[in-house]
């Protein structure tokens, strides 16, 4: 007799992601369910008490970090992995903190999401990889506007006046796509 299936719930607003990822879990022996916001989840999490979660950061409502922290708070052995399209190391910090597995950036198909499972995020005993490149200067700056931003509740006025800038050129920063190194 075969054990039963794990859980994973799939959490994302975007539905071609969502049920495409969910339908590749279920190929790899899980039982996949599915949420579109934070709202939703909450219910599937609270019937269905899945053992894994991957959840996008960004989505309408509450944001993925908020889900993070209730679904954390409801059950602490809960493995959550954060997808996100715009990844930062303030970002990926909060998420750690909060209790986050791994997090991730889109795109990804199911073995990237299974792997960030397994790797769990690194503690101090392991070592930095000998391919470690650290981040150029645009990247650490993009990750500190977002830092910045972030401690201000996405107020880009009052991040503005903190970094020193005009919130117009702070504004067109935002709306560039992050530095990839």
């Amino acid at each position: 007799m075969n054990p039963p299936a794990r859980t994973i719930m799939v959490v994302d607003d975007d539905k071609a992601l969502r049920s495409r990822l969910a339908r590749a879990l279920e190929d790899r022996g899980w039982r996949a369910v599915t949420a579109r916001d934070a709202s939703s989840a909450r219910v599937v999490a609270s019937e269905m008490r899945p053992s894994h979660v991957v959840l996008d950061l960004s989505m309408p409502g509450d944001s993925g970090l908020v889900l993070l922290r209730d679904l954390r708070a409801s059950d602490p052995d809960i493995q959550i992995v954060i997808l996100t399209g715009y990844g930062s190391i303030a970002t990926a910090v909060d998420a750690m903190r909060l209790g986050a597995t791994n997090m991730i950036q889109k795109p990804a198909d199911a073995d990237m999401v299974l792997a960030a499972f397994e790797r769990r995020h690194a503690g101090p005993h392991e070592e930095t990889p000998a391919d470690y490149e650290p981040p150029s200067l645009a990247r650490a700056e993009w990750e500190h506007i977002q830092r910045v931003l972030t401690d201000c509740g996405g107020n880009v006025s009052q991040a503005a006046r903190k970094l020193g800038m005009h919130r117009r050129t702070l504004q067109r920063k935002l709306k560039t796509f992050p530095p990839r190194q």
